[in-house]
């Protein structure tokens, strides 16, 4: 069912959206205003959505892309009242997927942070929903001034045949992994974060880029599921959209002590499924 709701709602103004990558200068504040509302009802229907308390929902994105088609979105929420998240969606409003990545959690938790590598087809409210395990929802928001690249639609930086030669290639850096002396010699004074981040290798192919060559349309071919574990225990279950760059990455949370492995599987639309573990502790 969330599934259904999540493509329904990922489809929804994808036409009007397409007009960013013709060169438009993109929506106004009215229209912004009309897009979320139309959003909002399509994903959420009647249910209360409160606006974050500080502390509870963070939300950072740049104020203006320096490069639409690899924008940080990073979100983090914290719970301290003994409640746990359900799910975390991150939306951007005039994009044509707007629901852009969804993290499903498969294990209680009461704080999660995740960044990822997004694709903003032109300005655009972005936003992060986060749901309780009791069913309420808590939303922040930011606008973010683009340049005009109509990223969706650009051409992909790697020739189609290059990018299906490298599909699904998987790396993962950050806590517990090897760290070269340099690395270590800069972190030498720092407390360790329990974050990974995860790069994969996938061309992302949103259905809107035309092939250099053949000036031909290339078929959509995208990011769809990513989980992931931490040793035998599944930590989430992320919905993508063609709103994730190319060669994707997604950094997340891990327990703060005892992982010994991370596990990640990959599938894409095109049903190609991508599986790899990662040992940590490495020096």
């Amino acid at each position: 069912m969330r599934l259904s709701i999540i493509a329904a709602a990922a489809a929804l103004s994808f036409a009007s959206s397409t007009a960013f990558a013709a060169g438009s200068i993109g929506p106004s504040a009215g229209s912004q205003t009309e897009t979320w509302g139309e959003l909002r009802e399509e994903i959420y229907g009647d249910r209360e959505i409160v606006k974050a308390p500080e502390g509870l929902l963070n939300l950072e994105v740049p104020y203006r892309a320096t490069n639409d088609t690899r924008v940080p979105v990073s979100a983090s929420a914290t719970f301290k009242d003994g409640r746990t998240i359900k799910s975390m969606t991150l939306i951007i409003d005039e994009n044509p997927m707007p629901v852009s990545a969804d993290f499903a959690m498969n294990s209680p938790q009461t704080a999660f942070t995740t960044s990822v590598a997004m694709r903003l087809n032109g300005p655009s409210n972005v936003r992060a929903v986060v749901e309780t395990d009791d069913g309420d929802l808590y939303m922040t928001s930011a606008f973010v001034k683009t340049a005009g690249q109509g990223a969706c639609a650009a051409p992909p930086t790697t020739g189609v045949e290059e990018a299906l030669a490298s599909l699904g290639q998987m790396d993962l850096k950050g806590f517990g992994m090897p760290k070269s002396a340099l690395e270590r010699l800069k972190q030498a004074d720092e407390a360790e974060s329990n974050q990974v981040q995860l790069e994969l290798k996938h061309p992302q192919h949103s259905g809107m880029q035309m092939d250099q060559i053949s000036l031909l349309y290339i078929p959509a071919r995208y990011v769809e599921t990513l989980e992931a574990w931490h040793d035998d225990e599944k930590l989430f279950t992320m919905t993508g959209s063609i709103s994730l760059s190319e060669d994707p990455s997604v950094s997340f949370d891990l327990p703060d002590s005892g992982v010994q492995r991370v596990r990640v599987r990959m599938t894409d639309t095109d049903e190609a499924m991508f599986e790899k573990i990662f040992e940590l502790g490495g020096a």
